[in-house]
């Protein structure tokens, strides 16, 4: 037992004697770990100040540049679709090989002709119908200095007729004052011849005077009454003439009152020479109508363009104004961006603007060219309208029209209706 006390002793001793060799073995690695556990602790603090300033100049950095843009993901790419239809009734007699959905056609192209035996027929007749109107107004264009003529003629010649049967009526009173004068000379004469005829009468019954005598005296008063007979005949023949002079005043005024009516025959004439003139010019519209109608019989591409919503074939019977076809042009394409309206406050026409397409991936750049006059919602079908009080406020989005640089897009690959982002500089 004292042996195992001793033993035990000295085994306590050495392991009293080297516990502080150990514990000064594990103090050593426990400085060692905490001084690296420091500069561990130091360094991760240094990148984590440097992370957090490079991500505030990071941040800094990108909303000085997101300040200078507005963007927005509602816009699309817009174009003109360009209806055809036809112009005149008609059936279809041919519908070209390229007039095919999704198909390519150049402006000019003939696509459609409608049959135009109606319309030929219809052109042939009013240029017959021109023709004959030319016709009557050139006639009547020439008529009007003819009876312009003749009118002033028969008004000059009736004056002169009138002023000629005038001084008719005035000699042949004097012819009837003449023959008047002379039927009194005449009954003077006769009176004396038949006094001395009666005066020789008696005489020869008294047989103073011989038979030879008294017959010359008879001779005389014959001769006296005859002429006296004669003279009464030329008074009533002049007052024949006198009325028959009259007669003519009366029928030349006449005639003058109907030529004084020159300037009515004038104007008539010219009348008719500008009824026959509007005529032809009305004829010359129908032609003109009908020449435009045999035209319409052939429709063509009005613009170069992809076709669709084809609804037209051969044989079928169309209507003025019914759509056949629709071309999309892909030459002249923009895009419609619908910003918020808290987004337009610096948003000026002429600002530039990125536009990246959602089908390829690729940025187009443009400029703004236009803001719309009222929100989207004002041009909707139905606008929205509070008349109950219920009001929430919505932002609202505005149409902003961006047109693309030319050159970008040779192979055309942007359709309208495509879906775009677009970003607005508007600083």
């Amino acid at each position: 037992m004292a042996q195992e006390v001793e033993t035990a002793a000295p085994r306590q001793r050495e392991q009293t004697s080297s516990r502080p060799a150990a514990s000064n073995r594990q103090e050593q690695p426990q400085a060692g770990e905490e001084t690296r556990s420091r500069g561990l602790s130091s360094r991760v603090r240094i990148i984590a100040i440097v992370v957090a300033i490079v991500v505030v100049l990071g941040g800094l950095l990108y909303w000085l540049h997101a300040r200078n843009w507005e963007d927005t993901d509602d816009a699309q790419i817009d174009g003109h679709l360009n209806p055809v239809s036809s112009r005149i009734d008609g059936t279809v007699l041919t519908v070209s090989p390229e007039v095919e959905d999704n198909h390519y056609v150049k402006e000019g192209t003939v696509l459609v002709e409608i049959d135009p035996a109606t319309y030929q027929a219809e052109f042939d007749r009013a240029t017959a119908e021109v023709a004959r109107l030319e016709a009557t107004a050139a006639a009547a264009r020439a008529d009007v200095p003819i009876t312009s003529a003749n009118a002033t003629g028969q008004l000059q010649g009736a004056q002169a007729a009138l002023s000629q049967a005038s001084d008719a009526v005035g000699t042949e009173r004097a012819n009837l004052a003449a023959a008047r004068a002379k039927v009194q000379q005449a009954e003077a004469v006769h009176n004396r011849a038949e006094a001395d005829r009666q005066r020789y009468e008696g005489l020869l019954a008294k047989q103073e005077i011989s038979r030879s005598e008294y017959g010359q005296r008879e001779a005389d008063a014959r001769t006296s009454l005859a002429a006296l007979e004669a003279t009464k005949a030329e008074v009533a023949a002049a007052e024949k003439r006198v009325e028959q002079a009259e007669g003519k005043v009366s029928q030349q005024r006449a005639d003058l009152l109907r030529a004084r009516s020159a300037p009515q025959q004038i104007q008539a004439a010219q009348e008719r020479s500008g009824s026959a003139g509007a005529s032809l010019e009305s004829a010359r519209a129908q032609l003109a109508i009908a020449k435009l109608n045999l035209g319409h019989a052939k429709i063509v591409a009005p613009v170069s363009g992809v076709i669709g919503r084809k609804s037209v074939e051969v044989g079928q019977r169309v209507q003025t104004g019914q759509p056949l076809f629709t071309i999309i042009q892909l030459d002249d394409v923009w895009v419609t961006a619908n910003f918020k309206e808290t987004q337009l406050e610096l948003m000026r026409p002429g600002q530039s603007v990125v536009v990246r397409s959602d089908t390829y991936g690729k940025d187009y750049n443009g400029k703004v060219e236009s803001i719309a006059g009222a929100t989207g919602a004002r041009f909707s079908l139905l606008p929205p309208e509070n008349a109950t009080g219920n009001f929430v406020k919505v932002v609202q989005r505005i149409p902003v029209r961006v047109r693309l640089d030319k050159g970008q897009d040779p192979e055309h690959l942007l359709r309208p209706g495509m879906s775009v982002d677009a970003k607005v500089r508007v600083r």
